[in-house]
């Protein structure tokens, strides 16, 4: 019997698990470390940070859907890697610390015969002063990341109707954290669902709406923005994004790193050198990612971390670390497989994984602060990889070593996006947006970078309709309920 562990309950890792589980029967085990005892579909997130969902609507208990599917749950955080095993034992393990089933504090080495990260980013809030200490929020903004953090915004956002209410102006701020983040997409949501909720409540007129970004422009989204194919013509992401902002009366400032949170006010620089401060009354700033900080070592002890783990804390899989200059980038740098490198046992997924380098341009100011958004790699491109990634890892231990892994490059890869701007049954909209690939192939599709027959975007109340049906069709699927198979990722 051969045992596979899976660092991770997210997107990515539910979804190579349920999978390998499906593949593998009752002839092999799976095994999930997870240190949270629900799952969260994080993109309605939002809609939890605007009170228009609840905490229960957006998550659901772990522990019966791992039963149902024969699978070993423990609810823990894993420490370590120990790829060679150790003096005293020759299987690999992972070491884990429990969170919650009535053992927590307690550790743990589980063996394993393969193991897949999909341990997603630490959330990386004290890399910004004020933002946060290390993974913890601070307490002058809020965040829409967890599904704890987006009921704690609303309790916050309630608080600023009301005083608008009572007459008082109120300055909403929103946006990225730091000059590195990701997941622009979430707080493009927030913004506007923020800005649609205050209209719903006939306060919009008491509200300044600022946007804060680390993006060079508007709808680059951490993607190097897009053109898409509209009434024949071909419109850059950027005139998508300004026309937006500009209809629904929000101000932006681009190109920014926030340098500094404090009580009721930000500092920041912009990419020609300057600086700045902004103030605000509710504010909400993405943080940027890190790796969790898994550690690995060697059979003697030795610290081989730098060996499997990117100095950013990702796993380094199958991509081209060594591209070097912009100038030099491929579409081909990023990985296929996601098998570590230096042990083929060893897989990355989702968020986990060391991407090769940037996707959009890199910049940064003349005083040399990095100003530009790291790669995405959620929602859709993590189910596809995660689900890759079983396929991969049942066929080695169903065909042996040698057989051919799945493949899932981003490079190679389309993937839909429906970014909501606004929740209601006749009054919602969203924005419907599909990209091929996610990672641009100049070679292949010259100029643009992207097939435009693949690429386009529409803005309208069916795409909310379709972002709801979404929401409910996914965990659906992630709740394994009859037919769960057939949902795409």
């Amino acid at each position: 019997m051969a045992r596979v562990v899976i660092l991770g309950g997210g997107v990515s890792g539910h979804t190579a698990a349920t999978f390998a589980a499906k593949w593998l029967g009752s002839s092999h085990e799976v095994v999930v470390v997870t240190p949270n005892a629900k799952w969260n579909w994080i993109p309605s997130n939002i809609w939890v940070g605007v009170g228009q969902m609840s905490k229960e609507e957006v998550t659901f208990d772990l522990d019966p859907v791992y039963k149902k599917a024969g699978i070993t749950y423990k609810q823990a955080k894993a420490i370590s890697l120990s790829p060679e095993g150790s003096a005293s034992e020759t299987q690999p393990f992972v070491t884990i610390e429990y969170t919650g089933q009535g053992k927590e504090g307690e550790t743990e080495d589980v063996t394993y015969d393969y193991v897949v990260n999909a341990t997603g980013p630490k959330l990386n809030f004290g890399a910004t002063p004020g933002l946060g200490e290390g993974s913890e929020l601070g307490e002058h903004t809020v965040s829409v990341c967890t599904a704890d953090h987006a009921v704690h915004a609303n309790e916050e956002f309630q608080k600023s109707i009301e005083k608008m209410k009572k007459g008082e102006r109120q300055k909403f701020l929103i946006g990225t954290g730091h000059g590195m983040c990701t997941c622009q997409g979430a707080a493009f949501e927030y913004v506007f669902n923020i800005e649609h909720e205050l209209n719903r409540e006939g306060v919009r007129d008491l509200a300044d709406i600022q946007w804060i970004s680390n993006e060079s422009f508007l709808g680059d989204f951490g993607i190097g923005g897009l053109h898409m194919k509209r009434g024949g013509y071909a419109a850059s992401s950027r005139l998508f994004a300004e026309s937006l902002y500009s209809e629904r009366g929000v101000r932006w400032i681009i190109g920014a790193h926030v340098s500094k949170v404090e009580e009721g006010s930000v500092d920041y620089e912009l990419l020609d050198g300057s600086t700045g401060s902004e103030s605000f009354d509710f504010a909400m700033l993405i943080p940027p990612f890190a790796g969790v900080g898994l550690k690995a070592y060697g059979k003697d002890g030795s610290d081989i971390t730098d060996t499997i783990f990117a100095p950013n804390g990702f796993m380094k899989v199958d991509a081209n670390y060594a591209a070097g200059a912009y100038e030099n980038w491929k579409a081909s740098d990023w990985p296929r497989t996601y098998q570590n490198p230096t042990y083929s046992n060893m897989f990355a997924c989702g968020i986990a994984f060391a991407p090769p380098h940037l996707i959009s341009k890199p910049m940064s100011s003349p005083n040399g602060t990095p100003i530009n958004p790291t790669p995405p790699r959620t929602g859709m491109p993590s189910g596809i990889i995660g689900k890759a990634v079983a396929h991969s890892v049942c066929d080695l231990i169903t065909k042996g070593e040698g057989t051919h892994l799945h493949e899932a490059s981003m490079a190679e890869m389309g993937a839909a996006c429906v970014a909501s701007a606004g929740k209601g049954l006749t009054t919602g909209t969203a924005a419907a947006l599909t990209v091929y690939p996610v990672v641009p192939d100049f070679e292949k599709y010259p100029g643009l970078g992207r097939d435009l027959n693949y690429t386009f975007g529409e803005i309208g109340l069916a795409g909310h309709w379709i972002k709801h049906i979404l929401h409910h069709m996914f965990i659906y699927k992630a709740q394994l309920k009859p037919g769960w198979t057939l949902i795409p990722e």
